[in-house]
């Protein structure tokens, strides 16, 4: 086995390309996207929606027992990824917008079930399961990464279609390293699956319902956060920083709540994160300045890596069945609210101008979240796993 911390970092990198990069490099691309090719919201929000069903499709295949080695699977979706993002750039219809991104959501829910599943196998036996930090964090370095090269690019006035080769450059070469830093694991998958017969965990059903919620709260601002700013005079001056901002309060969530999820247990800092992003996602809705944009970055970035990291910490910790399936079952339903979310509030801003309705829904949806994982806890507490 690797070293614990080189493991992590192969983990960070691949949930930098699959995800950081492979999924939400789309949103500082969608303005100069939308400009060039003169996309309506609509069209923007069904993009980002075909994402989403590919990614709910991989969470499904992911939830099956599929044959072969997890690295196996974790690098090839790796590989299709970069190809994904490259064709990007190599096409203008929306058909082909559509089926890029529907195949590049499929390999970004491999990615993150793959690499989940191998990485924290094989560092709880190690005995560093703390270390899973280290690679949640991967989503917000693989943001703020591709932002910087996406408003360095467009600082030197590339088009939109040089920014997607580029992501995917980026993509492959983290990619690459992660064959070099993620080892096989075929005991540990086998010791996992020893394991894997008992009760089902208790609260479970509240907790994926949560954690779709969750999706769909996030997921509007996630999306259209960087349109908003290019759209809204008074601060479209932060349009190259505001994703950056993202990112970069992504980067350190990870750690802070899963320290905070020690000292109060993993359910109660998801609990309280779902509340804070609510705050934040409000603030996109209702202080569309400056300050309040920054805020609504600062919320978003520094909370949803880490409900994602917490949200399948709380899952795989659970008493029932393959951790790989329980995973597999929390994307599936992230993967329904993400794709609820864009085409929802696509529409909504079409007919009305705004994204203050739909950016409200989905602050009400993530207090919602909140408190069915308040039930989760509960229903813990009364039956706790054996």
């Amino acid at each position: 086995m690797k070293k614990p911390l080189l493991l992590s970092i192969g983990g960070l990198l691949a949930m930098a390309a699959g995800l950081g990069i492979g999924r939400f490099v789309y949103t500082p691309i969608l303005p100069p996207m939308v400009e060039a090719l003169q996309l309506t919201k609509g069209q923007a929000g069904l993009i980002a929606s075909a994402n989403f069903i590919g990614y709910l499709a991989g969470a499904l295949l992911g939830a099956l027992r599929l044959p072969g080695p997890r690295r196996t699977w974790l690098l090839a979706a790796l590989a299709l990824n970069a190809i994904c993002l490259a064709g990007m750039g190599a096409t203008s219809t929306m058909p082909a917008f559509i089926a890029w991104r529907l195949i590049a959501g499929a390999a970004s829910a491999f990615v993150l079930i793959f690499s989940s599943s191998l990485v924290l196998d094989q560092l709880a036996a190690a005995g560093r399961a703390s270390l899973s930090a280290v690679h949640f964090a991967g989503v917000g370095v693989g943001i703020a990464l591709s932002a910087v090269l996406v408003a360095a690019l467009l600082g030197a006035h590339a088009s939109w279609t040089l920014l997607w080769f580029a992501s995917a450059a980026l993509s492959a070469a983290a990619g690459i390293a992660v064959a070099l830093l993620v080892p096989a694991d075929d005991g540990v998958q086998q010791a996992a699956r020893a394991q894997s017969k008992s009760s089902r965990s208790p609260g479970l059903a509240a907790l994926i319902l949560a954690y779709g919620l969750f999706g769909f709260g996030y997921v509007i601002t996630a999306t259209f956060i960087v349109d908003l700013v290019r759209g809204t005079p008074a601060i479209a001056h932060l349009e190259p920083y505001i994703w950056l901002v993202v990112g970069l309060s992504a980067v350190p969530s990870v750690a802070l709540w899963t320290a905070l999820g020690a000292r109060w247990g993993v359910l109660r800092a998801y609990i309280v994160a779902n509340l804070v992003e609510a705050v934040g996602v409000a603030a996109s809705a209702l202080w569309v300045q400056t300050a309040g944009v920054i805020v609504a970055a600062i919320f978003l970035g520094g909370t949803f890596v880490g409900l994602t990291a917490l949200g399948l910490v709380a899952a795989r910790d659970g008493s029932g069945g393959d951790p790989r399936r329980r995973i597999a079952l929390m994307t599936v339903s992230f993967s329904l609210g993400q794709i609820l979310g864009p085409i929802f509030a696509g529409h909504l801003y079409d007919a009305t101008g705004s994204l203050s309705t739909p950016s409200l829904a989905a602050a009400g949806a993530l207090v919602l979240a909140a408190l069915l994982s308040a039930l989760a806890l509960h229903q813990r507490r009364v039956n706790p796993s054996k």
